[in-house]
C-alpha cells in the first residue's frame, strides 16, 4: 500500500484475543516480531502504518473491546451469536473486523464477511472507518455496496452494504455462499428488509452448516430475538452514560418555540459543544434551520459561529457532512446544530455533540392497502428511540438532553418498541421479491412481525394487474424480468411496456429522476420568485414527467460543454438545481441501461419531442401507473382519485400549476394524505388512452362513481376492432392476464 508511514509496534499494541484454535500461523519464529521488526497486516501484507496504531488505542477504549474474547469463542463455536449493545459501543465497527479476523484464520474457506446496515450513509461512513481501523484499502479489502453504488472487487475480505442491497443479491444467490459471516445491524430499525432476511436467514442456516450469522442489536429487542430465533448465545455490551435529562414539567401546545430558545440560550452559555435537534418533519427542519441561520447572523460575534446544518430524510439529499473530529477549527469558534427527525437516529456520530433537544414526536408514513395510498401520520415516538437519542450523548464527559415532554407522556403515550415497517408500508414490492425467491425454495418465510393479511392480498393484486403472476400465483416470466430492476413494480413495468412502444431511451430517464432524489433545491426565503423562472425555462407542456426529462438532458448538455466539474455546479446552482441529485439520477439511469443490455431488451433511438414520441412515452407510463389515475371533477383543479374518495390538489411547483392550466384526467407518480392532500409529478392523459391500456378486469373492480361512468361511455364507444386488437395484444403477450387471481401460497 502507497503512502504508509511505518512504525514499529510497542507493548502496547494490539492483543490477539484468539482461541488457540484460532491462531492461523504454524507456531514458527516467524510468527513472533522482534521490537526492531515491522508487524505485518495480515490482510495486504504490508507493514501496518503509524496511524493504525493510533486508531487501536482508541478501539481499545470502545465499550464493546472487553468483550472481544468472549465474542470470538462464541462465534468459533455457535452458528448463531446476539450483540446487544447501546448506540455508541462500537459493535458495528468492530464485530465485522473480528470476522474478518475469524475468515481470515480458516483461511476463507467458506467465504468473507458482509455486514448489513439500514442507511446507505451508515454504510459509507462505517466502510471508510473500518478500512482506516483496518489499515487497508477502501474498495480493495473493505468496501461498501448501497443502492446504484458498488465500491468492491471480487478480491474484498469486508463489505457493507444495505441491508436492500443484501436482499437483491439473494436473487441470483439465494444461499449467498460466497460468504463465511453475515452480520445484521440495525435490526431495531425493523426495516421491511432487515426483517425479511431475518426469516430466510433461517432456511438458509439450516442449507449452509458452516454459515455463522451475526445480529447486532439495541438491548430493546433482545427477548423479541431469543423467542425468534431460540436460545442462542448473546453478548451484553455494558456502556455507562452520564447524560442529564430535563424533562418538561407541563405539557405545552408549540414546542416550536422552545427549540429556537434552547438553542440560543445554550449558545449564550458559553459551554461548548454541538448540538442536535429532533425535530418531527421535514417541515419543521426546514422551518427552524431558516430562522436559526437568520437570528444566529445576529448574535455576538464573541460568543462564536453558530453554523446550521439540515439532515433530512434518506429519500431526500442532505447538507450535512461528518465532521472529522481531527480537523483544526477556525480561530473562531463554531458551534454546530444539526437539525433532523427520526432517520437521522443512526446518523450522528461526532463525539463533539453536548446538547440533545427531542421533541419526541415524529411524522411516519402508514400505508393504507384500501386507498393505495400512504397517509402523513403525526405520532409519539417509541420509548426504545427516545432512548437510542439519549445515547448519542454516551460518549460525552457531561452531555445534556432535553425532552420537550413530560415524564408521564413518556411512560404512557409511547410504545415500547418502534413498529415494524412491514406493517406499516406499501408490499408489493416485498411480495414480488419472495415470489422471486420462491424460485429457489425460500419463498415460506417465517417474519417476526407478520403483515397484515390485507396488504398482502391488496400486493398479490397490484402485482397480478400489472401481469407479474402467472394463474397458479407465480412469478410469470413478465413478473420475473420485472424483478431484476430494483424499482418499484409499477415503474418496472413501465420500462419494459416501453420496449413495446420504442421509447425505451425516455423512459429510464424518467424512471431515473424520479427514484433519485428531488431534483429542485430548497429555496432559501426571498428566492421563489428567482428560482420559479428559472424552473419555468424547463417546463413541457404535456408535463411533469416530460419536464423532467427537459432538465435531465440540459444537465447532460452542460456536462458534455463544461471543461470542469464546477461549470456544472455552478449551472445547477444558477438555476436552483440539486447537483447531487442530478449526478444520482446520471449513475441511476446508466444502471438501468446496464441492466437493459444485460437481459437484451430492445433499445430504440431516442426521439424526444414528436408527437408519437409523445403519445408513446404516455402509453409506456399508463401500462405501469394506471391505478393511479386521478379526474379534475369541477374544473377548478380538485382531483377525484378513481380508486377511491380521496380530492387531492395538484402540487404547487408542477408545470400546470406553473401555467394555470388545468387538465381533467392526470396520471401522478406520488400521492400521500396530509394536510395538503397533493399529487406529484403528474401528466395529462386521455380517457381513451386509459381504455385502451388499463386491464379489463382492473377497470370492472374499479369502485362505482361519475369518472368510471365516462370511461365505461368511452368505452361503449370503441369500435368493436379496436376492442378485439386489445384483446388480441393482451393475450398475446400475458394469456394468463385475462382473469383475476389472488393465490397465498
Amino acid at each position: 500500500m502507497e503512502g504508509k508511514e511505518l512504525e514499529c509496534p510497542n507493548s502496547s499494541s494490539e492483543k490477539r484475543y484468539f482461541p488457540e484454535s484460532l491462531d492461523s500461523s504454524d507456531g514458527d519464529e516467524e510468527g513472533v516480531l522482534a521490537c526492531e521488526d515491522l508487524e505485518l497486516n495480515p490482510f495486504d501484507g504490508l507493514p501496518y502504518s503509524s496511524r493504525y496504531y493510533k486508531l487501536l488505542k482508541e478501539r481499545e477504549d470502545l465499550p464493546i473491546w472487553k468483550e472481544k474474547y468472549s465474542f470470538m469463542e462464541n462465534l468459533l463455536q455457535n452458528q448463531i451469536v446476539i450483540v446487544s449493545g447501546d448506540a455508541k459501543c462500537g459493535k458495528s465497527s468492530q464485530v465485522p473486523q473480528w470476522c474478518a479476523e475469524y475468515c481470515l484464520s480458516i483461511h476463507y474457506q467458506h467465504g468473507g464477511v458482509i455486514c448489513t446496515q439500514v442507511h446507505k450513509q451508515t454504510v459509507v461512513q462505517l466502510a471508510l472507518r473500518v478500512a482506516d481501523e483496518m489499515d487497508v484499502n477502501i474498495g480493495h479489502e473493505v468496501g461498501y455496496v448501497i443502492p446504484f453504488e458498488n465500491c468492491c472487487t471480487s478480491e474484498t475480505i469486508l463489505r457493507y452494504c444495505t441491508d436492500d442491497m443484501l436482499q437483491r443479491e439473494m436473487m441470483s444467490n439465494p444461499f449467498l455462499g460466497s460468504y463465511g459471516v453475515i452480520i445484521l445491524d440495525d435490526i431495531h430499525e425493523r426495516s421491511i428488509a432487515t426483517d425479511v432476511l431475518l426469516g430466510l436467514f433461517k432456511d438458509v442456516l439450516l442449507a449452509r452448516p458452516e454459515l455463522k450469522l451475526i445480529i447486532n442489536s439495541s438491548p430493546h429487542l433482545i427477548s423479541r430475538l431469543n423467542s425468534y430465533y431460540g436460545n442462542v448465545p448473546l453478548i451484553e455490551v455494558k456502556n455507562k452514560h452520564t447524560v442529564e435529562v430535563v424533562y418538561l414539567s407541563e405539557a405545552q401546545k408549540d414546542s416550536f418555540e422552545s427549540i429556537l430558545r434552547l438553542i440560543f440560550e445554550i449558545h449564550h452559555s458559553g459551554e461548548k459543544g454541538d448540538i442536535v435537534v429532533f425535530l418531527a418533519c421535514e417541515q419543521d427542519i426546514e422551518r427552524t434551520y431558516e430562522i436559526v441561520c437568520q437570528e444566529g447572523s445576529n448574535l455576538n460575534p464573541d460568543l462564536g459561529e453558530l453554523v446550521v446544518f439540515p439532515l433530512y430524510p434518506k429519500e431526500k439529499c442532505t447538507s450535512f457532512k461528518p465532521i472529522d473530529e481531527t480537523e483544526k477549527r477556525c480561530q473562531v469558534y463554531q458551534r454546530r446544530v444539526v437539525l433532523t427527525t427520526s432517520s437521522g437516529e443512526s446518523l450522528i456520530w461526532n463525539n463533539s455533540v453536548k446538547f440533545l433537544i427531542d421533541v419526541g414526536m415524529e411524522r411516519r408514513k402508514v400505508y393504507n392497502p384500501r386507498i393505495r395510498a400512504n397517509s402523513l401520520v403525526m405520532q409519539p415516538i417509541s420509548q426504545s428511540q427516545a432512548e437510542i437519542r439519549k445515547q448519542i450523548l454516551g460518549s460525552s464527559s457531561s452531555g445534556k438532553l432535553f425532552r420537550l415532554y413530560t415524564e408521564e407522556f413518556a411512560s404512557k403515550d409511547m410504545r415500547p418498541l418502534k413498529p415494524a415497517e412491514m406493517q406499516e408500508a406499501n408490499l408489493t414490492s416485498m411480495v414480488l421479491f419472495m415470489k422471486r425467491i420462491d424460485i429457489a425454495g425460500l419463498g415460506h418465510c417465517d417474519f417476526m412481525n407478520r403483515p397484515a393479511p390485507e396488504s398482502l392480498m391488496q400486493a398479490l393484486e397490484d402485482l397480478d394487474y400489472l401481469a407479474a403472476l402467472d394463474n397458479d400465483g407465480n412469478l410469470s416470466e413478465f413478473g420475473i424480468i420485472m424483478s431484476e430492476f430494483p424499482l418499484d413494480p409499477q415503474l418496472s413495468k413501465s420500462i419494459l411496456a416501453s420496449c413495446e412502444f420504442d421509447c425505451v431511451d425516455e423512459m429510464l430517464t424518467i424512471a431515473a429522476m424520479v427514484t433519485a432524489p428531488n431534483c429542485f433545491s430548497y429555496l432559501p426565503h426571498g428566492a421563489e420568485e428567482a428560482a420559479l423562472t428559472c424552473w419555468k425555462t424547463f417546463l413541457h407542456p404535456e408535463g411533469d414527467h416530460f419536464t423532467l426529462i427537459n432538465i435531465y438532458k440540459a444537465y447532460q448538455d452542460t456536462t458534455l460543454n463544461s471543461t470542469s466539474e464546477h461549470g456544472v455546479e455552478k449551472w445547477c446552482h444558477d438555476y436552483f438545481l440539486s447537483c447531487s441529485a442530478l449526478r444520482m439520477a446520471d449513475v441511476i439511469r446508466a444502471e438501468l441501461l446496464e441492466i437493459i443490455k444485460r437481459i437484451e431488451l430492445p433499445y430504440a433511438e431516442p426521439a424526444f419531442g414528436s408527437k408519437e414520441n409523445t403519445l408513446n412515452i404516455k402509453k409506456a407510463l399508463l401500462s405501469g401507473y394506471f391505478m393511479q389515475i386521478a379526474r379534475d371533477v369541477d374544473g377548478s383543479g380538485n382531483y377525484l382519485m378513481l380508486t377511491h374518495k380521496q380530492v387531492a390538489q395538484l402540487h404547487p411547483l408542477s408545470s400546470y400549476s406553473l401555467t394555470k392550466k388545468m387538465p381533467e384526467w392526470v396520471l401522478f407518480h406520488k400521492f400521500s394524505i396530509s394536510e395538503n392532500n397533493y399529487i406529484r409529478i403528474t401528466s395529462e392523459i386521455s380517457p381513451e388512452l386509459f381504455v385502451q391500456l388499463a386491464p379489463q378486469y382492473y377497470f370492472s373492480n374499479l369502485p362505482p362513481s361519475e369518472s368510471k361512468d365516462i370511461l365505461q361511455h368511452v368505452m361503449d364507444h370503441l369500435s368493436p376492432i379496436s376492442t378485439m386488437k386489445k384483446e388480441q395484444k393482451m393475450c398475446d403477450k400475458c394469456p394468463e392476464t385475462t382473469e383475476q387471481r389472488c393465490t397465498i401460497q
